[in-house]
């Protein structure tokens, strides 16, 4: 195991735990995403932190927290990840934010800056379901990333389907050629892990490897 990615779910009364495609939308159209946002980022930091000096978990795991649009366009995004880091004591290198193609393509010059000083802190950056956004490629040169995530609906189906198949290997492709790490989203059995094997993909995550847990993982 080499990382963890931070889920963010509601716990509300009456309808149980909730998903972000429940609550996601009225967050990022009221701003309170933002505010959302930074607590993920600092209680996901400080979790890691905590595991790391217990030794549940290797030093040099690393766990992903997503970023939303509205919270790459604040202009404090920097100061709230090295707010997270320094009160965690975390290293930067044991953290990875990861966004969308949609919020790479549209985040503005100053987004873009933020993004980068967050960068040089080493911090890493990745573009979050790969394929499913925009056609053109150009937004891979405004922004040097360290990683790409497959997107799972070509996972899911690539043992059967040859076309699924070669979309996820033009993904690798692509991402080796461009020194990318490529990690497959939504593994579910050994059939497409070994596929993905096969094809020369680095990293994967799903339910094969583990279900999503509030509890110490046991490594």
């Amino acid at each position: 195991m080499v990382g963890l990615e931070s889920l963010l779910r509601l716990a509300d009364p009456d309808r149980g735990v909730l998903s972000p495609k429940v609550f996601m939308e009225v967050a990022e159209e009221t701003g309170l995403i933002v505010p959302i946002g930074a607590w993920v980022l600092s209680s996901a930091s400080a979790q890691l932190a905590q595991w790391q000096a217990a030794d549940v978990v290797p030093p040099s795991l690393k766990i992903a927290v997503n970023l939303s649009f509205r919270q790459v366009a604040s202009p404090g995004l920097v100061a709230t990840v090295e707010s997270a880091l320094a009160d965690s004591g975390l290293a930067p290198q044991c953290l990875a934010l990861e966004l969308t193609e949609t919020i790479l393509l549209e985040a503005d010059v100053a987004s873009l800056r933020q993004l980068e000083h967050i960068r040089d802190l080493g911090v890493q950056l990745g573009i979050d379901d790969f394929g499913t956004g925009y056609s053109s490629l150009t937004y891979l040169k405004r922004l040097p990333v360290s990683f790409i995530k497959i997107d799972q609906s070509f996972v899911a189906d690539m043992v059967e389907q040859s076309s699924d198949r070669e979309i996820v290997a033009s993904v690798i492709g692509l991402g080796k050629s461009l020194g990318l790490t490529t990690i497959a989203e939504g593994v579910e059995n050994v059939e497409q892990l070994q596929a993905l094997l096969e094809l020369g993909c680095d990293q994967a995550q799903g339910y094969y490897f583990g279900r999503p847990r509030p509890d110490v993982p046991r490594l």
